[in-house]
């Protein structure tokens, strides 16, 4: 196609109505995409402790777990566990095999947004991802545990699209000084998205039956599917009811190279130091992350013995604060880098470390704060709020090795990350056989390592400077001067 087809007369007419920016409007609904995928995602953690059978405390085990919560008893005790008899590793695996999916569909998800614009990328596999939550409580019934690993598998196959899609969108619409504040905005979605779900979950699973957690976030996300598909496009020049000027400011600012894109430059991408800086980063804070996103709410039902509701609004607590710093910390990032306090690489390095060593010792904290409430609640809540400056730091940094081949760079790194996610939740699975404090203090002693080890390979070898490779070329020669 031709690469700007002149604006249709109703359009313009029509984009009278809009007071805000379109790449405003369209960050608004990327952030809305990623708090639906993350609902989606993880509302399964709280519901999955009112489905298994539940915990029989021993005497034995009295100095490893908590009292319960005061108010936490009466004709329906809060804990009130279900019927399933699903074993801790068996939980793992089911709260990790959603990774699995999703690892698999983030490269072609990253290919086919590069090539065909980010709009359908994203909004199927939201769209997809709604369907499956809505067939959740089906599985769950009629085919156990593993209708429900089959299920989640493909929930992950239709969100992998979600980051790749979005970071293409985000580089076609979005210019780069705006980057750090539309971007963090955009990426906090997941933050607001494990607020939401975690607290809505909690209320939900607290008066009504639990199938009905799932029906709630399934619905949301189909009607936001509807409302994206009406609202925006791949592309400033694609898009019917732009502002003109708004188009024309875009269209200049953007590099518009997107039609007659080379192909992607595996080679030097393969053996491209800053991208295994990157990928070192992103496994660190993914492995970090994970742990506290599927198996935070275990800890405070299982060693901290919260009732349903407050687990829902500790266990998203931690997500407000890390919410907060990561939208100002993409602020601080920008001026940083407008006022040459530091350059982009080491803006980027000092944001990751922050990110790193802060949430390693906070975790481990926490796990030595035993059963004082306010206290554990405080150290996760700290320790996530650090992990926020990670989306100034190495979030970022795709888009700064190469605009052109950001949605493959992001594909990269956050479906190697994954991985984590599959593992992480498996492993806690495997070490707390018992649910008890002293095997999640060696799972937070374990977090503590990767993160740390992480985030010094990152400072050693990152990079925030423009790759040669982003000419498409497998050269590392700089390119002549024209």
């Amino acid at each position: 196609s031709t690469m700007a087809e002149p604006q249709p007369e109703w359009g313009i007419k029509l984009s009278k109505a809009f007071c805000i920016p379109q790449r405003v409007i369209l960050a608004l609904f990327g952030f809305s995409a990623i708090l639906n995928a993350y609902t989606m995602r993880i509302c399964l953690s709280q519901v999955i402790t009112v489905l298994v059978v539940k915990k029989n405390y021993t005497a034995d085990t009295s100095h490893a777990v908590c009292e319960p919560e005061e108010g936490d008893t009466g004709p329906k005790p809060g804990r009130a566990g279900g019927d399933y008899e699903w074993s801790e590793e068996l939980q793992g695996f089911i709260l990790g095999s959603f990774y699995i999916g999703y690892l698999i569909t983030h490269l072609p998800g990253g290919i086919l947004a590069d090539k065909f614009g980010g709009k359908w990328t994203l909004s199927l596999g939201i769209l997809l991802t709604a369907l499956f939550t809505l067939a959740t409580p089906t599985a769950i019934n009629y085919g156990g545990p593993y209708a429900l690993v089959a299920l989640r598998i493909l929930m992950g196959l239709g969100e992998g699209t979600t980051f790749p899609a979005l970071s293409v969108l985000l580089s076609s619409w979005v210019p780069s000084t705006e980057r750090g504040k539309l971007g963090a905005l955009v990426l906090g979605g997941g933050q607001v998205g494990s607020i939401v779900g975690n607290i809505i979950s909690g209320f939900i699973l607290d008066s009504y039956d639990w199938c009905y957690v799932f029906y709630c976030f399934g619905l949301i996300a189909i009607l936001w599917f509807i409302a994206f598909t009406l609202m925006c496009y791949s592309y400033p020049h694609s898009h019917p009811f732009i502002k003109p000027e708004e188009r024309d400011y875009l269209m200049s600012e953007i590099p518009q190279t997107k039609e007659g894109k080379p192909p992607t430059p595996w080679k030097s991408i393969v053996v491209s130091v800053p991208m295994y800086a990157l990928i070192s980063a992103q496994i660190g804070h993914d492995w970090g992350f994970y742990i506290m996103v599927t198996d935070l709410p275990k800890y405070m039902a299982d060693v901290m013995r919260f009732s349903i509701k407050s687990n829902g609004l500790y266990s998203s607590l931690p997500y407000v604060t890390m919410w907060i710093i990561s939208v100002s910390s993409g602020f601080v990032a920008d001026a940083m880098i407008t006022h040459n306090c530091m350059n982009i690489t080491n803006t980027r390095k000092f944001m990751t470390s922050v990110a790193g060593f802060g949430p390693a010792l906070f975790i481990v904290l926490a796990s030595y704060a035993g059963c004082h409430r306010l206290l554990v609640v405080a150290f996760f809540t700290i320790a996530m709020g650090l992990m926020g400056t990670y989306y100034a730091g190495m979030k970022l940094t795709p888009l700064d090795l190469s605009p052109n081949y950001a949605g493959t760079l992001m594909a990269i790194t956050n479906g190697i990350g994954s991985i984590a996610g599959i593992l992480a939740p498996y492993m806690v699975g495997v070490m707390t056989p018992n649910a008890n404090m002293m095997e999640w203090r060696i799972v937070f002693w374990v977090a503590f390592i990767v993160l740390c080890v992480t985030a010094v390979v990152y400072c050693f070898f990152a990079s925030g400077e423009v790759q040669k490779f982003d000419d498409g070329t497998n050269s590392f020669k700089k390119a002549p001067a024209a």
